[in-house]
């Protein structure tokens, strides 16, 4: 399937928004408190927040730059706010008032005209024309001041080159001091009625619409919790995605909090959501619904872990709590401990509801439940609540990669029991409100289905999961995915099907994801396995997860083979082709400087080639063929494959392969994917990918060892091993191969009567780019 990898400035389709338009501002804030920006409106939005500390402070953000949407949508950069009047209906409800000291204040970050770093400070209620909690707003950008009274304290504002700007807002409680507040303190503000006017209020924005495919989106809250729904919902509806979005509610920014010897944790008092993020689900409920996305909502038995109840986690044999090692820090919470379990349904069920209030059918996603395995391989069955489940003095298991005892596995297949409880438990309560909710379960294969681990599966994929226990089973395995282990892949997802008994089309499927920007190369191979998952007949692909989806410019399109990139693979006429002019060509940049030298900058890693067939044509029947073979290409439009009479083998140019003729790479114990290249040069050395090896040539050889069995010929020429090559161990492979390439134009001209006299015809042909 095709992707592209968008940068800034690729948008296709451009239209124009008015600058601080209600979907685009964003929140911030720390920990521990929470807020949420939504829009009730097309022209108003409302920020909601729930402050526990005495220095608590909310942000309400513009940006100048669009660093949260997908490069074909974002809104243009623009600095220069001059010639912008801003004007707003200003409401606010459990924040400090406009007129106070600590008052909602306007920062704006920015330069002064001469370019150096300034931050202004403008006081909201200098620029107001009604009550503190209810008021007109008007910022004109060109006579605009900071500071606290004017004129006295005025600080003019160069509004011509500005990176940010937002509204703190602060509880009434605020004293700038680290300590908590009495009560936490929910709290407010709506700006409606939106206006921008001006010379500068105009933005260009990217109004890309990718063509429907057939893949779904998956969004993650902890990862978009500061934009509003109207926004993300945009970005999925314009990239393609339809279905339903699953959308995963992982460990944090959901809870209400209560303290606790000078800690806060996680509480049912009040309600199962604070109040932010209950607003925020309502408004993404709405939204999705309202652009024709069904819901499936999610939620984890993962929690942030200095809001969770000691007792609540699950532990290893030596009372270490199962720490995830992610940033910030999380931990499991035991299937076993009856207060903790109780919390997870109710939450389940108030995120439920949203949903179905806003129209969606009710769909919950239980979200990787599992028995935490430590790096080092503990596992984590040894909190006190599960100790008594399993018999009050299970046995240690200190690493679950061993040799077993019998009573060791016992022990796993008694956790796996209480795990399958704990889930049935948690759907039950569910279906306590809504009876037909349909049930659906995701579980991660790399962790339950270690393959150094095998019986890990006895506690984490237990029988009791078997069907029908859920409807849907969900199914992602990104660490194998981004290490190009697509053995392991295809094993894990055969296990759990023979395992649980989900016939593919009870199954979803999970690809991705990338974790750092660093790592975008990897969206190809997410894209590939999204093409297995869905030849494999599973109901629905899911791309994991937007977030990362509109920071890297993925961009998937569905599109017909025959349209972009179509290829034949057959050969050329291999007698035609013998004699054939080849011309390998390269793309440097070269500037000749004042002093006469030069600085060349290449702009290919490896050469383009480029053949000229035409001297290979000597007779009428050739003719005839290369016009039969022009003709079913339908001219440039078809890739084929053609032998470069000088250059088709690894070994050499046109030697016999062995196995030991290309270095592909170094195993590390867990890839088992290796692209076939062939190097050229042994000082920085240009390696070429092979796409296209002559089926039946490919030899592989490990730490120096042909083998015969134990790997496989992947297309796109890569060689995937059964097993991934152990740490240290060189790779190495030889081929036969042929150049994928297309006819040059859309005509091929021959003249008889030169043709006749001895003139060859031009037949020009260029290498197609498969890698």
């Amino acid at each position: 399937m095709p992707h592209w990898l968008a940068k800034p400035g690729d948008a296709q389709v451009t239209s124009t928004i008015k600058r601080f338009d209600a979907r685009f501002w964003t929140v911030n804030f720390p920990r521990p408190m929470m807020a949420a920006v939504t829009t009730p409106g097309a022209n108003s939005l409302r920020m909601d927040a729930v402050f526990y500390r005495a220095n608590d402070l909310a942000g309400l953000i513009w940006e100048a730059e669009d660093r949260f949407d997908h490069p074909l949508l974002a809104y243009e950069t623009a600095r220069d706010f001059r010639g912008c009047v801003l004007k707003f209906h200003w409401q606010s409800s459990g924040i400090m008032p406009l007129d106070a000291i600590n008052g909602p204040t306007l920062t704006i970050e920015g330069r002064t005209a001469a370019g150096v770093l300034k931050t202004w400070y403008v006081r909201l209620w200098n620029y107001a024309s009604g009550t503190n909690t209810n008021t007109d707003v008007t910022l004109n950008f060109d006579a605009m001041n900071g500071g606290f009274a004017l004129p006295g304290d005025a600080d003019p504002v160069f509004a011509g080159d500005i990176d940010r700007m937002f509204i703190s807002l602060v509880p009434p409680g605020f004293t700038n001091m680290d300590a908590p507040l009495a009560n936490a303190a929910e709290g407010w503000v709506s700006l409606a009625n939106i206006a921008c006017d001006g010379a500068g209020s105009v933005l260009d924005i990217g109004d890309t619409l990718v063509p429907a495919h057939g893949l779904s989106i998956a969004t993650g809250y902890d990862d978009a919790y500061n934009q509003t729904p109207a926004r993300l919902v945009r970005n999925a509806l314009k990239l393609g995605y339809r279905g339903a979005i699953n959308h995963y509610v992982g460990m944090s920014h959901y809870f209400r909090l209560e303290p606790s010897g000078g800690g806060l944790y996680a509480s049912l008092t009040g309600g199962a959501l604070n109040v932010a993020c209950a607003a925020w689900h309502a408004d993404f409920s709405a939204k999705a619904k309202a652009a024709g996305f069904g819901l499936i909502t999610s939620l984890s038995y993962e929690l942030f872990d200095p809001h969770c109840w000691n007792d609540w986690k699950q532990r290893a044999f030596n009372g270490d709590p199962a720490a995830t090692g992610y940033v910030p820090p999380s931990t499991l919470l035991s299937p076993a401990h009856s207060g903790a379990m109780d919390y997870l349904k109710a939450v389940a069920r108030a995120f439920v509801q949203i949903a179905v209030a806003a129209g969606h059918s009710p769909r919950f996603q239980v979200g990787e439940p599992w028995w935490w395995v430590m790096p080092d391989k503990r596992i984590c069955l040894y909190d006190a609540a599960a100790k008594l489940a399993l018999g009050g003095n299970p046995v240690a298991i200190n690493d679950v990669s061993a040799s077993l005892s019998v009573a060791q596995k016992a022990l796993l297949d008694a956790a796996g029991v209480v795990l399958a409880a704990s889930t049935a438990a948690l759907v039950a309560a569910v279906r306590l409100d809504h009876p037909l909710c349909e049930a659906l379960l995701l579980t991660y294969l790399p962790g339950v289905l270690d393959e150094a681990a095998p019986e890990v599966k006895r506690a984490n994929v237990p029988l009791g999961w078997a069907s029908p226990a859920f409807n849907v089973l969900q199914l992602e395995d990104y660490d194998w995915v981004t290490a190009g282990n697509r053995g392991a892949s295809a094993r894990g997802a055969a296990a759990a099907q023979a395992r649980l008994g989900y016939p593919a089309g009870a199954q979803h499927y999970f690809s991705g994801f990338v974790l750092s920007a660093n790592d975008k190369a990897q969206w190809r191979l997410i894209e590939d396995a999204a093409a297995v998952g869905r030849a494999r007949g599973v109901a629905a692909t899911f791309i994991w997860a937007l977030p990362q989806v509109t920071r890297d410019g993925f961009t998937h399109f569905d599109i017909v083979e025959d349209d972009v990139q179509a290829f034949d693979d057959v050969s050329f006429p291999l007698a035609l082709g013998k004699g054939a002019r080849v011309s390998p060509g390269f793309s440097t940049q070269i500037v000749t400087t004042a002093s006469g030298h030069e600085q060349r900058n290449s702009d290919w890693a490896s050469g383009r080639m480029r053949f000229d067939a035409g001297p290979g044509v000597r007779s009428e029947a050739d003719l005839q063929t290369l016009i039969a073979f022009f003709r079913a290409r339908r001219g440039a439009a078809r890739g084929f494959r053609f032998r470069d009479p000088f250059d088709f083998s690894s070994c050499g140019m046109v030697g016999m392969p062995t196995a030991l003729d290309q270095a592909l790479g170094v195993g590390d114990g867990v890839r088992t994917e290796f692209a076939l290249v062939k190097a050229y040069g042994t000082v920085d050395p240009e390696l070429r990918r092979i796409t296209r090896s002559v089926a039946g040539s490919l030899l592989v050889a490990v730490a120096g060892v042909p083998l015969v069995t134990g790997w496989s010929l992947l297309s796109g020429g890569a060689v995937s091993f059964t097993v991934p090559p152990t740490n240290g161990a060189a790779v190495r492979a030889g081929f036969l191969f042929d150049v994928p390439v297309r006819f040059a134009d859309d005509a091929l001209q021959v003249d008889a009567q030169t043709w006749l006299a001895g003139d060859a015809p031009d037949v020009p042909l260029v290498e197609v780019r498969e890698d």
